[in-house]
């Protein structure tokens, strides 16, 4: 079938990739319709490698998906075909350790959309497990179906943090994973949320995502604003969705004592916390790995229109112009969050 494969590094190619998927008893045939690009799917592209995962072979890329079941098999009964769904991209063993703890996100087997050796979903068809397979919501359009898999980091994220109603937070960084984790924050009960970058824009939009205050860090100095906000006290939670190398430092300086950190992002190499600094606060420090169990509820939250994710959705391309889509992805104007491809 048509895909948009990754032939190496800086090579991308929409042509034909054999694929042979048999739809097994619990699983189902789902038309592709809307795919968006992630940054895993740029930097594979631009590096060809992310940490330990090589592409070492022709892969279609991938993974934030919406589409439309086609066939179902034997045994599934939760699914109809002609159901508009979204996926779950990571598929782990059921019967390893991780998975019968409830913490399958870390199970070391998983296998996950785009990620070598695994194929993506840019392509016309997937045969996926129904049990990762979620109907969306009547108002719920393609496009929002297909953040949902972006969304569910913020969700997770916001879990991670134990939000307290009426909790202050910051989220450093808005690109998509910031601003969705500031959405997810104000959703689990922030009364506030300042969220800081370098592009004026995303700020601008941030700011109209709700009680969210954008904070410039070229022009502006986050630990006064928020100190100046918290009467000094500082910030219940602190999400880094960077990973640069300051962060950290930033996250503790504006942290409340006894607040949380919760990292995000993944930085290129180790990173040095000053741990005298989170001592004196007893900072709580979590960290994150894609998600687990939140599908659901993040589509609970669009459905009710608890989070709008529609103005996240700022560039989309036909699938005959993927290759295009992805060069731009790579260079965006400062104004663009989320780019999507749609399928015919």
């Amino acid at each position: 079938m048509a895909a948009v494969v990754l032939e190496r590094a800086g090579v991308i190619s929409l042509r034909d990739l054999p694929v042979t998927e048999a739809l097994g008893v619990h699983d189902v045939r789902i038309r592709i319709h809307t795919v968006g690009i992630c940054g895993s799917d740029v930097h594979y592209y631009r590096h060809g490698a992310i940490g330990p995962f090589v592409v070492r072979s022709p892969m279609i890329l991938g993974h934030e998906a919406a589409g439309t079941i086609e066939e179902i098999g034997a045994a599934v009964t939760t699914l109809r075909v002609g159901d508009r769904v979204c996926m779950e991209p990571g598929l782990p063993d059921p019967q390893s350790r991780a998975t019968r703890q409830g913490i399958y996100n870390l199970d070391p087997a998983v296998r996950f959309w785009a990620t070598p050796p695994v194929h993506g979903c840019l392509r016309p068809s997937v045969v996926h497990p129904a049990a990762f397979t979620f109907k969306l919501p009547d108002n719920v359009s393609f496009g929002e179906g297909a953040m949902v898999e972006p969304l569910a980091v913020g969700l997770h994220a916001a879990q991670k943090a134990r939000i307290k109603p009426g909790d202050i937070a910051v989220v450093l960084g808005a690109g998509p994973i910031g601003l969705v984790t500031a959405m997810a924050a104000i959703a689990g009960g922030c009364s506030q949320v300042f969220i800081t970058d370098v592009l004026a824009p995303k700020l601008d939009l941030a700011a109209r995502l709700g009680p969210i205050v954008p904070v410039n860090a070229l022009t502006q100095n986050l630990s006064q604003i928020v100190r100046e906000a918290t009467g000094g006290w500082g910030a219940d939670l602190v999400f880094d969705a960077v990973g640069r190398p300051e962060a950290m430092t930033q996250a503790l300086d504006v942290l409340c004592p006894g607040g949380a950190v919760v990292l995000i992002g993944m930085p290129g190499e180790p990173l040095a916390i000053d741990v005298v600094a989170a001592q004196v606060k007893e900072a709580r420090i979590e960290t994150i790995f894609r998600y687990a169990h939140v599908f659901p509820r993040a589509l609970a939250l669009l459905g009710s229109g608890r989070i709008n994710v529609r103005p996240l959705i700022t560039d989309r391309y036909g699938f005959a112009d993927s290759v295009a889509a992805f060069d731009y992805a790579c260079q965006p104007r400062p104004e663009s969050v989320k780019v999507q491809i749609e399928l015919p």
